[in-house]
């Protein structure tokens, strides 16, 4: 199935349409014959014609996809972005995992004419009508478990515009489908036995904990899993308290609630008794505070930096803070990760994945 995105200019947001035009000719094969999906976790190839990579299409692109992932002690982008001359394209890059077509009626060139025979007749009157028309996604076409997204428009300013009028949409669906992937493979080998339980009858919420995570510790207040490996510390805590008022999700209480829990039940140095973590406040990377919607709930989630107080260790950490109207309590949420010789792009995409599983006493209910 393709999905449209269609701008309407008086309300200057982006919705999703079904359309009835499929853009793309789907393989002729069953969609279980098809190979795997082909590439690494974070990779994104953007497949278009010379001139337009080069123009301001391509460095349009380039900023969104390469933008820095925030709360990471390094320089590190959201996506690997691979681009690709449409005029080499075969069927190995046809199978990666995450592809980008772009393409507008103005451009002439050969790569150009490439991508437009995947479109029908009927889809290019259309976007030749409604230039509000920018985008389609579809999935499993080459490969499965696999996402492609199409970028169009009658031309290259129309399609520019489409795109700066909602920046984030590419980098939050891609994101969101390497979550989905993340969830098959993590829980492929089982879930942690007991944590679920223990959350449930003890906490009233729920977490999936994949196999490879052992429980830490575990307080009335307080719950600590973690994946020690060679090359790197893989941690998840819930902390709950109870909710007082709106000014709970100031990013200063958050901050102040986080190292109350972090100095009172997670220690830098296990042989040293005075060695704890603590949020990193004036780094040259600051901590950020975003509003989103988590399952269904108000949420605030906070990225930053942590260290312990003797300075010997460190590393970036993802939180969620929360409240479970049914109980009244307050839960901040967190994934963090001592991993000073790796890339921690993946690891903190890993840790918020397995947070997104987590459930208040509501969604237990039902």
């Amino acid at each position: 199935m393709v999905t449209f995105g269609f701008q309407f200019p008086q309300m200057r947001t982006t919705v999703l349409l079904m359309a009835a035009v499929l853009l793309l000719a789907r393989c002729s094969g069953d969609e279980k014959s098809l190979p795997s999906a082909s590439g690494l976790v974070g990779d994104i190839y953007v497949m278009m014609d010379s001139l337009q990579m080069k123009g301001p299409v391509g460095s349009f692109l380039d900023s969104v996809l390469t933008a820095e992932m925030p709360g990471l002690p390094r320089k590190e982008s959201i996506f690997k972005v691979r681009w690709v001359d449409v005029r080499r394209l075969n069927y190995i890059l046809k199978e990666r995992r995450n592809l980008i077509f772009v393409m507008t009626l103005d451009q002439q060139s050969q790569g150009a004419a490439i991508i437009r025979k995947f479109f029908t007749p009927e889809s290019i009157e259309l976007i030749r009508s409604k230039p509000g028309y920018y985008f389609s996604t579809t999935s499993d076409v080459f490969a499965r478990n696999q996402e492609i997204v199409y970028l169009f428009g009658p031309d290259e300013q129309t399609l520019l515009r489409n795109m700066r009028s909602n920046p984030d949409f590419l980098t939050d669906f891609f994101d969101r489908h390497e979550k989905e992937r993340l969830t098959q493979s993590l829980f492929k080998a089982g879930r942690v036995g007991g944590v679920s339980e223990l959350l449930n009858k003890e906490f009233q919420c729920d977490l999936q904990v994949p196999f490879g995570y052992k429980l830490a510790d575990k307080q009335t207040d307080f719950l600590w899993v973690r994946q020690i490996n060679p090359r790197d510390d893989k941690d998840i805590f819930i902390a709950r308290k109870k909710y007082v008022s709106q000014e709970d999700f100031k990013m200063d209480k958050i901050i102040r609630f986080r190292d109350e829990i972090c100095q009172k039940y997670l220690y830098g140095d296990p042989d040293r008794a005075e060695s704890y973590l603590m949020t990193e406040t004036k780094p040259f990377i600051p901590v950020t505070a975003d509003t989103i919607n988590f399952n269904g709930h108000f949420a605030v989630q906070v990225r930053g930096l942590f260290k312990s107080n003797d300075m010997l260790l460190g590393g970036p950490f993802t939180g969620i803070a929360l409240v479970d109207e049914g109980t009244q309590q307050f839960y901040y949420l967190e994934g963090f990760t001592i991993s000073p010789s790796r890339s921690q792009r993946e690891i903190i995409r890993e840790l918020e994945t397995i947070l997104s599983t987590f459930k208040t006493s509501t969604e237990l209910g039902k």
